[in-house]
């Protein structure tokens, strides 16, 4: 499967950005998939998670009421939405996909698309 991200921008503390997330192939479905994000200097991290069916949802503690991630199948589709950020939002963002029904870790996900970047000025 092949991940297009895109939606990152500058914005302004407390304001607000949706990224999405384009996948090609037929078994998008068949994916739990994950927003991960990555600053300077610094490892890549679990934003948001969600399940192959779209039920299940996981959020890093530093996103949780902020963030929202979701998934609409029959457009091979993931989201993020992103709420009252802040500047210890700004990173590089990743969407990716991996085999299992869902997946929080780095190296447990199997596709990767390239990053958007979101920058959030105080």
């Amino acid at each position: 499967v092949l991940l297009q991200a895109y939606g990152g921008g500058l914005v302004l503390a407390g304001g607000f950005l949706r990224l999405s997330c384009a996948a090609t192939g037929r078994t998008f479905s068949s994916y739990g998939m994950g927003w991960f994000r990555q600053a300077p200097g610094k490892e890549r991290d679990l934003v948001a998670a969600i399940s192959r069916s779209g039920v299940s949802t996981y959020y890093a503690d530093s996103v949780k009421d902020r963030f929202t991630i979701s998934r609409d199948n029959t457009k091979k589709t993931v989201a993020l939405q992103m709420d009252s950020l802040k500047p210890e939002d700004t990173a590089v963002y990743y969407c990716a996909a991996s085999a299992a029904i869902i997946e929080t870790s780095v190296s447990g996900m199997n596709y990767w698309g390239k990053g958007t970047q979101v920058t959030v000025s105080s």
